[in-house]
C-alpha cells in the first residue's frame, strides 16, 4: 500500500489514519513522508485494547508512536471541549468525523474552539457556508461573533473557547447536548 502510494501520490497532500493502533503506528514505522492519525470513537464504544478506548488513550498512543494526530468522531469532542486543548498541548492535530459534521454550524463550532480540520460529507456546501459565517455579524448578547473570530485568529486560536462561547454555539445546535 505505501509503495503505491509513493508511486502515485505526484505532490497530492495525503495523511494515513486507522482505527487499528498497531496499524496506524506500523505505518509510521514505515513511512515518515506523510502524517499518519489515529482515528478514534473517543469512547464510545468500548474494545478489549484500552488504546482504542478514550481520547487520553489516542493522545497516549499517538506520542508513544510518533503519530502526528486524531481523528475523533465529533460527539466526543463536543461532549468534553476541554480535550482539544490537552490535544493540542500535546502538540498534536485534531480532526473530527462524524454525521454532525454535516451541520455548519457544528463544523463552525469546532473551528472556534481549535479543532484543525473535519471530515464532512458535502464538502462544497459546508465551505461555502463557513465562509459565511465571518461575513455575518451575529450577537449573543455580549460581543459581535465577527470581532470574536478576529480575536481568536489573532491569538492563533491557542486560548480555548469560553463557556459562554460555547454555550453560544450549542443553543444554535441543541442536539449537541442530546445526542
Amino acid at each position: 500500500m505505501i509503495q503505491v502510494v509513493f508511486k502515485y501520490a505526484k505532490g497530492r497532500r495525503i495523511m494515513f489514519s486507522s482505527f487499528q493502533p498497531d496499524v496506524a503506528q506500523l505505518i509510521r514505522k514505515e513511512q515518515t513522508a506523510y502524517r499518519v492519525f489515529f482515528l478514534t470513537n473517543g469512547g464510545s464504544e468500548i474494545y478489549p485494547d484500552i488504546r482504542r478506548n478514550s481520547l487520553d488513550e489516542a493522545i497516549k498512543l499517538c506520542l508513544e508512536g510518533g503519530l502526528q494526530g486524531i481523528v475523533s468522531e465529533v460527539k466526543a469532542i463536543l461532549r468534553n471541549p476541554r480535550m482539544i486543548a490537552k490535544i493540542k498541548e500535546s502538540n498534536l492535530s485534531l480532526m473530527t468525523y462524524g454525521q454532525l459534521n454535516n451541520e455548519k454550524e457544528v463544523v463552525y463550532l469546532q473551528y472556534m474552539m481549535g479543532v484543525d480540520g473535519v471530515i464532512v460529507d458535502f464538502v462544497e456546501e459546508i465551505t461555502s457556508a463557513v465562509a459565511q459565517f465571518s461575513k455575518q455579524v451575529h450577537h449573543d448578547g455580549k460581543e459581535h461573533l465577527l470581532l470574536l473570530e478576529k480575536r481568536l485568529l489573532s491569538e492563533q486560536r491557542i486560548t480555548p473557547c469560553s463557556e459562554d462561547e460555547i454555550s453560544y454555539f450549542r443553543r444554535l445546535v441543541p442536539e449537541l447536548i442530546h445526542s
